[in-house]
């Protein structure tokens, strides 16, 4: 790797999805700051990060090679695929709050800053009605504000397309509605340019909750996660879009590929021939 694509590298943070069924969180660390990444977003699953496979001494050694190596652990977060916090079914909500809780303690001893989370999904087919989700994503706050107070991290909710509530204005009504402001906002762009939302106004829309950015690329017909230039995201836009909105840290890599090696450091060398600059501040803590 050259000394230009790890100068590239550094411009963004990067989110471990794409290794977390091959390395360990601490090898993929050290693989992706030897790339020049300095800020990551680790993924909490089997194998790779995962609660009830580390111990004591494991989280230490883990946060201590952060420490070591000037790593920024910014936050967790878990495929929202596997659990449901708006479940019909109370036995799987309360086995997705359990596993999000155990998250949430991880991040506070790994020194993460949030823990990314999802409002919940709705049967696509014979969806309950929105006062019965709503309903279930606040007792969820309920239960997990109060461990993340403790664990001294926040919850990051995510707008997401398989989510019962995919814009962000929809998002932003509901946590308004439930009146925790410690409780803040993950803004992706390919999510956002998925269902048609126009991410310059949602960037604006979220601004004051606004904790973080993701960037990756996909289309409107398939969903996806790719590399910068498979899809049709208009990245050229975004900076302009972030400069707006206040958001000057840097934006999160959450690119799904099966060659993240060559397509992570590749998607940060084409963004950074845009006009992203290099973060000069946290986003409003």
């Amino acid at each position: 790797m050259n000394r230009e694509s790890n100068a590239h590298a550094s411009m963004f943070g990067c989110n471990t999805y794409s290794y977390m069924r091959s390395h360990s969180a601490e090898a993929c660390l050290a693989r992706l700051a030897d790339f020049g990444f300095q800020e990551f977003e680790l993924m909490v699953h089997p194998g790779h990060l995962w609660p009830a496979e580390l111990t004591a001494a494991q989280r230490s050694a883990l946060r201590r090679m952060m420490q070591q190596r000037g790593l920024q652990l910014t936050a967790l977060n878990m495929p929202n695929i596997d659990i449901n916090v708006a479940g019909a079914a109370a036995e799987m909500r309360n086995y997705s709050l359990n596993l999000v809780s155990d998250t949430v303690r991880l991040a506070g001893e790994l020194g993460a800053r949030g823990v990314v989370i999802g409002p919940g999904k709705a049967n696509p087919l014979f969806p309950a009605p929105a006062a019965e989700l709503i309903g279930h994503f606040f007792a969820a706050l309920d239960r997990l504000c109060p461990v993340a107070a403790a664990s001294g991290t926040a919850l990051w909710v995510e707008n997401m397309p398989f989510a019962f509530l995919p814009a962000i204005g929809q998002l932003m009504d509901a946590l308004k509605q439930y009146g925790n402001d410690a409780v803040r906002i993950v803004y992706d762009i390919a999510n956002a340019h998925f269902i048609g939302e126009d991410f310059a106004d949602g960037l604006k829309q979220c601004r004051a909750r606004l904790a973080l950015v993701h960037l990756s690329d996909t289309g409107r017909q398939i969903y996806r996660h790719d590399p910068v230039g498979l899809g049709t995201v208009p990245f050229a836009e975004v900076p302009l879009a972030l400069h707006a909105a206040g958001y000057s840290a840097r934006p999160m890599l959450e690119i799904v590929s099966r060659d993240p090696d060559r397509d992570i450091v590749a998607s940060a060398s084409k963004l950074a021939l845009l006009d992203f600059a290099h973060p000069i501040a946290s986003p409003i803590p």
